[in-house]
């Protein structure tokens, strides 16, 4: 049979279902910017009827229907969107490192422009060109030496911004390592917490949301995946286990990840600094050292002028015309040692050239190294090249003549205003060099003139920094596109949500309603039914 009071508990039902509808709106509503937020939405169900069939049921035709209960608060979220979104995310992760890299070496490199390294090479070469019109110019050997001071200066200058931000890198390595082992550490938290919430029967609609978060802010860091189980996610970066329920299986350091790079770590940011201090910037800090270092004394072919008056002592390294090379020692007298006619030969760089030539100074004094190391320093690079102490002290020790005579008194003296050492020294811009004499092919151009060089080192990061460019801005495109299909899925819509309260506020009030006629119908049958014949 029937119960009298059927109607109020259908009522009431309908009031806690509408109301737990109209507060779940609420919630959304109040978390419509909350990142990470996933909407909830109120499962109502039909309850019970009160009549199941069986051989003990009343012979009342029809079941009952009891009103509506909610059964549960889920939130609106789909797994294939966030896996999307994280392996997108992870090589964002990794070219906007990249291209930051970049944007920074292109600012240090600042080519093309009016105040690169490029202008002050360009002055030291135009300093000789100069010298050779008035040797003995005491303002040319000045500018001279004050061009060849701002281009190691330059190049100094240029390896400790680079070493700067090598350093920087290294530094935000070390914070993504203690971000990224953070985040674990909260994730198998939430994974405990998520556990003993569930246990009872609930959903922990917005622990999930913070544990996908973390998620989704991991991916960025480092190349991760993950699966779930009864015990939470259990996170891995490749081969290595991260995180197993409510245990951190793995804590990382600096030292860890760099081992990693390359094999379970391959994407995000820790990779894109990696990649980027060990190759990129130490790439062009060996570009820049082997372009000093051949500079100053790597094997440069050149042809000595007729009648040069060869240094007493010197070893010359002819190159022949079949393609050979040879060694002659000049000694002797000053006829002994004067050139016959143009001669091919191997120097060691610029060193090795202006060691041929004579200071212009009393008594004679050959050549000495125009570029030395800074004190502690003995290999040439482009943080430890500088001017020799001995020509920054006095600019007579310049070597812009290349022959010699001997005076009434039988002393040999050097030939002033001869400028033969000095347009040979000017036209070194122009001569080729071998960068790579070890054959290890990492310079990018083997056999080439300073200038060639310098503008393929240029050439290159700019073509890298293009690259890097679009790389990051089709994977930002991508990674917007999957977050926006995940937003349109999981995403709080006002407009809906305000349909929504005003649909849940009329249900609640028509439940509302109904619950007072059922009360005043059972007022009537309480109070005025069978008062009759009293």
């Amino acid at each position: 049979m029937r119960s009298t009071f059927s109607g109020l508990e259908i009522s009431r039902r309908a009031l806690f279902t509408q109301q737990a509808a109209l507060t779940t709106t609420g919630h959304n509503i109040a978390n419509a910017n909350t990142k990470g937020y996933s909407r909830q939405v109120v499962n109502m169900v039909a309850s019970t009827p009160i009549e199941y069939p069986g051989l003990q049921r009343s012979n009342v035709p029809g079941q009952m229907g009891q009103g509506v209960e909610f059964d549960s608060i889920t939130r609106v979220r789909e797994k294939f969107l966030d896996s999307q979104f994280q392996n997108e995310n992870k090589n964002l992760g990794d070219w906007t490192i990249r291209k930051d890299t970049l944007d920074k070496l292109e600012a240090i490199i600042n080519e093309p422009s009016d105040t690169g390294i490029r202008q002050t090479i360009e002055g030291f070469w135009n300093a000789w060109q100069e010298l050779s019109k008035s040797p003995e110019n005491t303002t040319a050997r000045v500018l001279v030496k004050e061009r060849a001071l701002a281009m190691t200066d330059a190049f100094n200058q240029t390896s400790r911004q680079l070493s700067d931000l090598s350093g920087d890198l290294t530094e935000n390595i070390e914070v993504k390592v203690r971000q990224a082992n953070q985040y674990l550490s909260q994730v198998s938290h939430l994974n405990e917490e998520i556990y003993r919430i569930e246990g009872l029967g609930d959903n922990a609609n917005d622990l999930r949301d913070q544990r996908d978060l973390l998620m989704d802010d991991i991916s960025k860091i480092i190349n991760i995946t993950h699966t779930e189980d009864a015990s939470g996610y259990n996170v891995r970066m490749g081969n290595t286990q991260l995180v197993t329920g409510n245990s951190v299986n793995t804590i990382f350091t600096r030292a860890s990840l760099e081992a990693a790079a390359g094999t379970d770590l391959n994407s995000g940011e820790v990779y894109g600094l990696i990649q980027s201090r060990d190759y990129n910037i130490s790439n062009y800090q060996f570009q820049v050292d082997s372009m000093i270092k051949t500079l100053v004394q790597g094997d440069m072919k050149t042809t000595l002028p007729e009648g040069m008056v060869v240094p007493a002592g010197t070893t010359l390294i002819i190159a022949n015309a079949d393609g050979t090379t040879t060694q002659q020692v000049f000694n002797g007298t000053i006829a002994q040692r004067t050139l016959g006619a143009n001669t091919n030969v191997i120097v060691k760089g610029f060193n090795g050239l202006h060691q041929l030539g004579y200071a212009s100074s009393s008594p004679l004094k050959t050549g000495t190294p125009f570029f030395t190391t800074k004190p502690g320093t003995t290999d040439f690079d482009a943080s430890s090249i500088t001017i020799n102490p001995d020509i920054v002290k006095d600019v007579s020790n310049i070597s812009s003549s290349s022959r010699t005579y001997t005076d009434t008194d039988g002393v040999e003296k050097v030939v002033k205003g001869n400028n033969d050492m000095a347009l040979l020294l000017a036209s070194v811009r122009n001569k080729k060099a071998n960068f790579d004499p070890s054959a290890t092919g990492r310079p990018i151009l083997t056999d080439g003139t300073f200038d060639e060089f310098f503008r393929s080192i240029v050439g290159e990061l700019g073509v890298q920094s293009q690259e890097a460019i679009r790389q990051a801005t089709n994977q930002q495109i991508l990674v917007d596109q999957v977050d926006s299909r995940r937003q349109s899925v999981s995403g709080v819509s006002l407009d809906e949500e305000m349909s929504n309260m005003i649909k849940f506020q009329h249900a609640y009030n028509a439940a509302a309603r109904v619950m007072t006629t059922f009360d005043e119908t059972l007022d009537k049958v309480i109070n005025s039914m069978g008062v009759v014949g009293r």
